[in-house]
């Protein structure tokens, strides 16, 4: 079995923090529900590369991160819809959300509330600041949270820094810090019944991440700076030039630096004053790189990560995203997984796995859900026949592909639409 399995998860959270959290749950077996807005549902259906996915609320962004999810859809504004919500919390064990502070308890599903349905219930909240602070109730995006933490100002060299990293880093940590504290909280939860609240933050997870970097602040008063592809903990380790591109070399270590003199035939600067001592390469780690630079010049990329890495000496080309998806290592761990759900074109959609491995194996996950796909399975779980079923869904309180909305209900999602994208 997996280590989640007869777990339940109600997932109300959007776009990228919180659906990145309740993924790597449900790939550890948990079963988890996003509960959505009729109208549209998650945001991420409707982000991605592929326009014609996103107007089937099937967004790459979506996809990435809710395979192996259910979906049901509900309008938690409306009474009905808050009944239904409750009458559900009472038999899962976790709540993930990640809105704007007080949003929840404007809802009256607040974790006070659910908690009293429910006292076994984690309740995981993820929010920009975290539940409390003068900035708890700001709006927050991944590239705010990256600004504001200090991480866009150590990224880059000094022309180009304050730079912001190639993915949502922070909505990334965030995620993933998390699905660790739910899985702790877990354990606790099966051994006493004790729920529990978790309060994460953007912020937080992004600065608790940077830990050598705050703890030089904190505890030497240095002020972090933006050194590049350099590595502040030691030289030579960077980014290099050879013959045909770019290559990392991390020789951290003083056998590690010997050897790479030795390689590339310069077994002269084991012994130059300037950089035969750790501190003395840091202090003059450029001038250490031109010397590397002449001499890596003599070979390609390819040819010194074979010879580097085979004498002990940490080396790795930078690849792009499609050369590092092709590479064996990647393949050959099934990383990329084939869903059975198709594009417009008839392309099979593949998504990554989580970077991890139990027992050496992995499931297949399911496609991720039509918006509403489980709305009905789950409301008659819960005890609702097929005649309120079909009023909830006329009234446009539920939603789900099989399910009619009356032509009212109908408009009065489509205001809520225009009125969402006015706000």
């Amino acid at each position: 079995m997996a280590p989640l399995a007869n777990v339940r998860v109600l997932d109300l959270s959007n776009v990228l923090a919180g659906p990145f959290c309740g993924y790597n749950l449900a790939r550890l077996g948990a079963e988890v529900i996003k509960v959505e807005k009729p109208a549209g549902g998650d945001l991420a259906r409707q982000l991605g590369a592929d326009p014609a996915m996103a107007r089937r609320a099937m967004g790459l962004s979506f996809i990435a991160v809710n395979a192996g999810k259910q979906s049901i859809s509900i309008d938690l504004k409306d009474p009905q819809g808050k009944e239904i919500f409750l009458r559900l919390v009472a038999i899962s064990d976790v709540v993930l959300e990640n809105f704007r502070p007080g949003v929840m308890n404007r809802l009256g599903v607040g974790y006070e509330v659910l908690s009293k349905q429910n006292p076994r219930l984690i309740y995981c909240a993820i929010s920009g600041f975290g539940q409390s602070g003068p900035w708890s109730h700001r709006p927050a995006y991944d590239q705010i949270v990256q600004g504001l933490s200090g991480a866009m100002s150590v990224t880059g060299d000094a022309s180009s820094a304050p730079l912001r990293t190639g993915f949502p880093i922070s909505d990334t940590f965030a995620g993933l810090t998390a699905s660790f504290a739910i899985s702790a909280a877990l354990v606790d939860q099966r051994q006493t019944g004790r729920g529990r609240f978790i309060d994460v933050s953007l912020l937080e997870s992004t600065l608790a991440a940077m830990g050598w970097i705050v703890s030089n602040q904190l505890n030497g008063d240095i002020d972090p700076s933006p050194i590049g592809n350099e590595n502040f903990t030691a030289a030579p380790s960077g980014t290099f030039r050879t013959a045909t591109g770019p290559l990392n070399i991390a020789a951290n270590e003083q056998r590690q630096f010997e050897k790479l003199c030795d390689i590339i035939g310069r077994s002269d600067l084991k012994t130059h004053p300037d950089f035969a001592a750790r501190q003395s390469r840091k202090d003059n780690r450029n001038a250490l790189s031109v010397q590397l630079n002449q001499a890596l010049a003599a070979r390609s990329a390819e040819e010194w990560e074979v010879v580097f890495n085979a004498a002990g000496v940490p080396a790795g080309r930078v690849l792009s995203v499609p050369e590092i998806l092709a590479e064996q290592q990647v393949t050959g761990r099934d990383f990329v997984e084939t869903l059975t759900m198709s594009n417009a074109e008839g392309k099979p959609m593949r998504v990554p796995r989580p970077g991890f491995k139990i027992d050496n194996t992995f499931s297949q996950p399911s496609n991720p859900p039509v918006l509403g796909q489980e709305t009905a399975k789950w409301l008659t779980k819960i005890g609702l026949g097929e005649r309120d079923i079909n009023r909830l869904a006329e009234q446009g309180v539920i939603s789900g592909p099989e399910l009619k909305r009356s032509d009212l209900a109908d408009q009065l999602i489509a205001e809520s639409i225009i009125g969402d994208a006015a706000k």
